[in-house]
């Protein structure tokens, strides 16, 4: 009986150190500070990020898993098409429901300083230094977007100049013409495009200009350029002006006059979203296109699936009264901010920036320029190769990570390309040319705290003259009166101080 009793507890002894076990086991995997296995995302950073989608679909799942593992982190990618992007954004500030990282393009960076001031960001600057890759973003560039001293974004860099002109090549080729070279050149071709029948189908079905309401990267701004007006300020006589004091600006209004009098552009262009006018030369309506000329190589893959023999190509030089200018952006074309809203700690703040450093290596860097090797891309010679055949692939799969890469023209762990499509290849050849001809805005680096304050609203009363003057509602008296109208609201006082700043920087 008693060895029963001894054999019972013997038994009962050995399950409780069988347990005892499994609970220390279990203790020490919770103590244990060695990282996850990289498929368990549990105890990783999320990182939360609102970005334009510029392309037809958000990146396939496959890569940002891919970014994910190699960066250690859960990514929440918040994306939104382009054309609404700085309504939702605007939104999104208003509501204080910002993402932690929010990407904030040059124009509307500039008409947020009250929200950087009122301290809705984190200040970044002092937090650089610590990572190797972020210590090292060009001094100018991070000095062009600071407010009053202080860095509060991360900078998504572009040339100069990536304007010019895209243009249907099979039709000039229908036509016999050639690549217009001048402003009396261009016009021409918009006309023959408009009542020349360039697609051959015997119908007066096509317009010569594709245009939305945008008067920065719609047609306006580039066209402008062209006739020698100033990038938004001027220097005369050693003094600021507004580019739309000048004569140069009223010559291109009067050509969008000429234009939309003729029936040479679409005539709800002042209506027009970004999608509508792409649509427009996608399918054949239109001929022209004024933009971005890094939009060809996906303008002319989505044409060739309407008709397979849409020819695009691109024109850059057009002289003007005063030669060839090109109106330029700073090197940034947006910026990453972070909320101090969604950020609550300086230990969330730097998972944040440590997510973005390691963007810059060249795993990561390369995973999101180009997509994975063998379905979007090859490397020959330790080059990448990209081609036509993969192109269409990319734009559906890879090509909107585009918009998280920092900094990535002057990252030395980008691989370079040893051959790329042809009209892609084109576009960057062309922004390297423009490099030479660009015109700088003279205010930037100088601040105007009326500008900031208000220069949303006085913005409203150039743009809506400078529309309803093109459409005919007001002539150039009542265009002057409207002028006047913005000085009075408070541009005299924008004016005064831009200078006062501009005089203490020369």
């Amino acid at each position: 009986m008693r060895s029963g009793i001894v054999g019972q507890r013997l038994k009962w002894t050995g399950r409780m150190s069988i347990v005892l076990i499994v609970i220390m086991l279990i203790s020490a995997c919770q103590n244990d500070n060695t990282p996850k296995a990289e498929n368990d995302k549990g105890a990783r950073p999320v990182i939360s990020i609102m970005a334009p989608l510029h392309f037809p679909h958000p990146p396939i799942p496959e890569l940002v898993q891919a970014i994910e593992n190699k960066t250690q982190t859960k990514l929440e990618l918040n994306w939104v098409p382009d054309g609404i992007y700085t309504d939702k954004m605007n939104t999104a500030l208003t509501t204080n429901s910002l993402k932690k990282a929010t990407y904030v393009k040059y124009t509307d960076y500039m008409l947020m300083k009250n929200s950087i001031r009122s301290g809705a960001f984190w200040d970044i600057g002092p937090y650089l230094a610590a990572y190797p890759n972020l210590k090292k973003l060009n001094k100018e560039i991070l000095g062009q977007a600071a407010v009053d001293g202080k860095i509060y974004g991360l900078y998504t860099e572009r040339p100069s100049s990536r304007q010019g002109i895209i243009i249907r090549e099979d039709w000039l080729n229908n036509l016999k013409l050639k690549k217009p070279t001048n402003l009396d050149e261009l016009y021409e071709v918009l006309k023959a495009f408009t009542f020349g029948d360039p697609d051959r189908d015997g119908k007066d079905d096509t317009i010569g200009l594709t245009d939305r309401n945008d008067l920065v990267f719609g047609s306006f701004k580039t066209l402008s350029s062209y006739f020698g007006t100033p990038n938004n300020w001027g220097v005369s006589g050693g003094k600021l002006v507004p580019e739309f004091e000048t004569q140069s600006y009223v010559d291109a209004m009067n050509f969008m006059k000429k234009l939309y009098d003729e029936k040479l552009i679409n005539s709800d262009f002042a209506v027009t979203s970004k999608e509508v006018q792409r649509d427009k030369l996608i399918r054949g309506t239109a001929g022209v296109y004024i933009g971005s000329m890094q939009d060809v190589q996906r303008l002319s893959d989505e044409a060739q699936l309407v008709n397979p023999e849409a020819r695009l190509t691109l024109v850059n030089h057009i002289e003007g009264p005063q030669g060839f200018h090109i109106w330029s952006i700073p090197n940034y074309s947006a910026l990453y901010l972070f909320s101090k809203k969604a950020i609550r700690t300086e230990a969330e703040l730097k998972q944040m920036l440590q997510f973005f450093d390691r963007t810059m290596d060249k795993d990561v860097a390369n995973l999101m320029k180009y997509g994975l090797e063998g379905r979007h891309y090859t490397v020959k010679d330790g080059q990448i190769q990209l081609s036509e055949e993969t192109s269409k692939i990319r734009v559906n799969e890879v090509n909107a990570l585009y918009a998280l890469m920092i900094a990535d023209l002057n990252n030395p762990n980008v691989i370079p390309v040893v051959e790329s499509e042809s009209l892609s290849q084109l576009a960057d050849t062309l922004s390297l040319d423009n490099e030479k001809y660009v015109v700088k805005d003279p205010t930037l680096g100088v601040e105007s705290k009326t500008y900031d304050e208000r220069g949303v609203e006085l913005y409203k009363i150039i743009s809506d003259a400078t529309y309803n003057y093109i459409l005919g509602k007001l002539d150039k008296a009542a265009f002057q009166q409207e002028v006047e109208r913005w000085k009075r609201g408070g541009g005299n006082q924008m004016i005064q101080e831009y200078n006062e700043a501009y005089g203490k920087k020369g």
